[in-house]
């Protein structure tokens, strides 16, 4: 979500992943009616599920299909003379009224080439089709009971309000059930929008700047203002709303943040997957994409919103040109910053809420309706004041004092009085004052180290350092200082990561730090040999060319528990007067992508460490010695192509992740790994593991003392047989 998604909303409106859901009988009506229907409703920009890979004959419905059902706004089911016949479609019509039933799912029927009422009191050829079913069923009484279901679904169904298309003009009744689902995708998109505070008069103000109802002009409409003000919101709001008027449209989320971790290919690939709705990689580099996109879609009427831009390059790939769509086209762009946005452009600025929808913004979240407690209105009144319209201050502050005493609300604001200054990240340290201990360090590991990474790696991180990891985040995400994105990645707004910096930064040396992400301080810190209380260390990208280590630094490092360094490439030329001589035993977290000596210092003993990861190395062996380390989990060294043996895993008793891809010149794995009864998995393979005859690739890493592991040496591929328990490693090395 992007850093401008504070919402101005007290609720999430209903997301649906589809507008249509489309239930049919294939062999009857695919490449005739609903085929037509289908393409109708794509063209009109209405987002339709339509299952092209279904086996209808008694075969069960997958999850996913059940899943699209569920995610569905609309069901569209259309019945036809051998709709009946197929178990498969009368499971998904009993799931669609469930649906109907339990998520608000409208359902209209189609009658195609069948009477209403046969389809409601099951005659005709409905009658037939349950009459074979009864005979399949008659002796299975689970049978029965879902027989009734299927009955009393096609009843329920066929009452209800839909269309009768027989003997009638096929085009003219396509038209007609498209108009209608326009209608109510876009009825339920603006009654969900009343939620939103203040979003009517956004709205107004856009559609008069975009002159939708003008087809021959091109616009691009740019949102701007500082962030916290709900830019992303008010465009999703107006993406909802007009989108159906499109051929079709694209709302690309957060791309500054989507640019940091892809390459801008790869969103130019999204658009074009969304606009063009076939899901492909059509290009491989930004030049190619910045052709393509015209040549595609020169001639269609599109929506494109592309949202928190901060660099030139992000309109100049992926909406260049007016002329790279055609004519009706809109282009609405959020941003920070004014001067991404061309003279020529429309700009819309946000500015903060007035006073009215301030205090309705923080009452909602607050007290979870629009009016406060009569003893709270004055207290209400003195927060909205502080937050100054800044809606995400509203939001945060509100979900802070929700269901807090009069006491506690009085102490809060006269903290807020005494602490607060001008910038907001300031005034959003209340949130972080109001944690407790363990979820500080989290929130600080989070905005520090952690935003934007996917939630299973977070936590992977977050839990070896922290006991009850999952449960701390549920509250940070309550108290709105964190959310989960749509891609499943931990994220929180730019002003929040600001405010968990800001508390960081209060130590002016970066050597009295307990976190550091950038690679100039830790270069200061080697130099001052400083680091006494630092607790973390994450570099993502350190490719300022020479890493310097200082041995006292290093030692004076005794609380460092995360040390994370993405070196982009290997450095042959280190000098061994930089090499690193001592790590922190305290660590529990070791990553080093690209280590460039062959072995960890030899007094390395981290007894907490819970995930090594060492890959790319220049590493002959991990250490020579047996050493103890009960919290070992994870150890990855893949592609360290100069590994020669792996460490004694004796004292490793709960390792159950061990990653040796493209160990080329592996010799020797010590027969100790048959005693990790908790590995649960291993990947030791070349990607061509299956020219090696080896279709297994979970397969259990041992088996009564013997095993068999693959791994990759130069030109050929050998199969090694380890012997474990009986006698010290040996190996048998025969060309497959």
């Amino acid at each position: 979500m992007a850093s401008s998604s504070a919402s101005t909303s007290t609720l999430q409106f209903p997301r649906w992943n589809y507008k249509v859901f489309l239930s049919f009988r294939g062999e009857d009506t695919r490449k005739i009616f609903t085929g037509h229907l289908f393409k109708g409703l794509e063209n009109s920009g209405i987002f339709t599920f339509q299952d092209d890979k279904r086996l209808e004959h008694g075969a069960s419905i997958p999850n996913e299909l059940l899943k699209a059902i569920e995610q569905s706004q609309v069901a569209l089911v259309i019945f036809s003379k051998n709709y009946a016949t197929s178990r498969w479609c009368l499971d998904e019509l009993v799931k669609i009224m469930e649906c109907k039933d339990q998520c608000g799912q409208t359902v209209i029927p189609v009658f195609y080439d069948v009477d209403p009422s046969h389809v409601r009191k099951q005659r005709e050829s409905f009658a037939e089709a349950f009459d074979k079913h009864e005979t399949s069923y008659k002796d299975d009484d689970e049978g029965m009971l879902k027989l009734q279901r299927w009955r009393n679904a096609l009843t329920a169904a066929a009452n209800l309000k839909g269309y009768d298309v027989r003997d009638r003009i096929e085009a003219e009744n396509i038209q007609h059930i498209i108009d209608q689902i326009s209608k109510l995708c876009n009825s339920a998109t603006l009654s969900s929008l009343r939620d939103i505070v203040g979003i009517d008069t956004h709205l107004e103000k856009l559609k008069s700047l975009l002159k939708v109802g003008i087809y021959d002009v091109r616009i691009i409409l740019g949102i701007w203002g500082m962030g916290g003000l709900g830019k992303t919101t008010i465009a999703r709001a107006i993406f909802d709303t007009l989108s159906h008027k499109f051929e079709a449209a694209c709302f690309l989320m957060d791309i500054k943040e989507n640019e940091k971790r892809h390459q801008l290919y790869s969103l130019q690939n999204t658009l074009l997957s969304e606009l063009l709705r076939r899901k492909d990689d059509y290009v491989n580099n930004k030049d190619d994409g910045k052709r393509m996109i015209p040549d595609k879609l020169c001639s269609k009427k599109v929506l494109i919103v592309l949202d928190d831009i901060d660099h030139k390059d992000h309109l100049e790939y992926l909406a260049g040109n007016l002329d790279w769509f055609g004519d009706g086209s809109r282009i609405i762009v959020t941003t920070r910053d004014k001067h991404f946005i061309e003279k020529n452009d429309v700009i819309y600025e946000v500015t903060a809420l007035p006073d009215k929808e301030s205090m309705q913004l923080f009452n909602q979240h607050a007290f979870g309706k629009e009016f406060p407690n009569e003893h709270f209105k004055e207290l209400s009144l003195e927060v909205v004041n502080y937050a100054k319209g800044l809606p995400l201050a509203l939001k945060v502050w509100g979900s802070l004092l929700h269901n807090l005493g009069l006491t506690e609300w009085k102490s809060a604001i006269e903290h807020m009085k005494i602490n607060s200054n001008s910038e907001i990240v300031e005034k959003l340290k209340i949130s972080y004052d109001g944690l407790e201990p363990i979820q500080k360090e989290m929130f600080l590991d989070i905005a520090c180290l952690l935003r934007g990474q996917e939630k299973d790696y977070a936590m992977q991180v977050l839990e070896s350092c922290h006991i009850g990891a999952e449960y701390t985040l549920r509250i940070l995400i309550d108290k709105s200082l964190v959310f989960i994105s749509e891609n499943d990645e931990i994220q929180m707004h730019d002003f929040i990561e600001d405010m968990g910096k800001y508390i960081v930064n209060l130590q002016k040396n970066p050597g009295e730090r307990s976190r550091l992400w950038l690679a100039e301080d830790f270069e200061e810190i080697m130099t001052n040999n400083a680091g006494t209380t630092m607790e973390a260390i994450f570099l993502a990208n350190f490719n300022n060319g020479r890493l310097r280590f200082s041995k006292k630094a290093m030692k004076n490092m005794k609380r460092l528990r995360i040390f994370n360094i993405n070196v982009d490439i290997f450095e042959e030329r280190l000098s061994p007067r930089y090499a690193i001589e001592y790590l922190p035993n305290n660590l529990r977290w070791f990553v080093w992508k690209n280590y460039p000596w062959k072995s960890l210092p030899s007094t390395f003993e981290p007894k907490m460490l819970v995930h090594l990861a060492l890959s790319d190395s220049s590493l002959r062996y991990l250490w020579m010695k047996t050493k103890h380390l009960p919290s070992l989990r994870r150890i990855d060294l893949s592609g360290s192509r100069r590994l020669m043996r792996t460490p004694d895993f004796t004292g490793m008793p709960n390792l159950e992740y061990l990653n040796l891809f493209c160990c080329d010149n592996l010799e020797e794995v010590h027969h100790s790994l048959g005693c990790c009864n908790k590995l649960i998995r291993e990947i030791s393979r070349n990607t061509r593991e299956n020219e090696a005859g080896d279709t297994d690739s979970h397969a259990k890493l041992w088996d009564k003392g013997t095993t068999i592991l693959y791994f990759s040496i130069p030109n050929s591929y050998y199969r090694a047989k380890f012997e474990l328990y009986e006698k010290p490693f040996s190996s048998s090395k025969q060309h497959l």
